[in-house]
């Protein structure tokens, strides 16, 4: 069995759509984000950057004591090795697997998020920051059909964890100041993984752990006004 560290967002999609496409068990354990559950001393101690997903896998290969792991793009490929599911073994497949789900983990993922940020949640628009940000989503975006005109997933044929990392942050694409019809390709490739049972019930079990929009003082100190002291006193750490 395995626990998942988990609330419903794109990070913590991605993990919930692997194990439902592997069939592996778990168990989620919610993590609300906007009540600051993430940077209780418990959590802290599965995830050092006080961020969801994490997981914990207690049947590890080879067996022993339990492992966590922390990181989505991590937990991708820790249960792709532990279950034989959705990457490649030879190396050129598993290369470009690895490239893509870097590719989302250091730009898709960060650019989408200041996207959301500086255009739902901030306290104040910064015309320049959301200028910025949505420009550089729709790049990513050109980057995603270009690859995606020629093959159906974006390491070739095969599903992998790369399309799996990168399918829940164009969930949101309206909220991103997207349209996906300006991108045939990558619109061919969202419908068909829209589409799989698998994603589907991923889908479905974050429906019950739905939070409400953060718009509060309180709620956005949370999120966004973290700072290595107040880490520090939520983790009960002297200094």
């Amino acid at each position: 069995m395995i626990d998942v560290y988990y609330w419903p967002t794109p990070n913590g999609h991605k993990i919930t759509m692997f194990l439902e496409e592997s069939a592996e068990p778990y168990r989620i354990v919610p993590v609300d984000i906007s009540s600051g559950a993430q940077f209780k001393p418990e959590f802290l101690a599965i995830s050092p950057n006080n961020r969801m997903p994490a997981i914990v896998d207690h049947a590890p290969e080879g067996g022993g004591a339990p492992i966590s792991v922390f990181e989505s793009g991590a937990i991708l490929v820790y249960l792709a090795e532990k279950t034989g599911h959705l990457l490649p073994r030879d190396i050129r497949g598993r290369k470009t697997v690895l490239e893509w789900l870097f590719w989302q983990v250091a730009g898709l993922g960060p650019m989408a998020g200041q996207n959301h940020h500086f255009g739902r949640y901030a306290p104040e628009k910064v015309p320049y920051a959301i200028e910025r940000y949505v420009n550089e989503t729709n790049r990513l975006y050109g980057v995603l059909d270009r690859r995606l005109a020629d093959q159906p997933y974006l390491a070739g044929e095969a599903y992998s964890i790369a399309d799996i990392a990168s399918y829940p942050w164009i969930v949101p694409w309206e909220l991103q100041q997207q349209t996906l019809a300006d991108f045939p390709s990558l619109r061919r490739w969202f419908d068909a993984i829209a589409a799989r049972p698998a994603t589907k019930r991923a889908y479905a079990r974050g429906n019950d752990y739905k939070s409400s929009p953060v718009v509060t003082e309180e709620s956005r100190k949370v999120l966004f006004g973290q700072t290595a002291d107040s880490v520090r006193r939520n983790a009960g750490v002297a200094r």
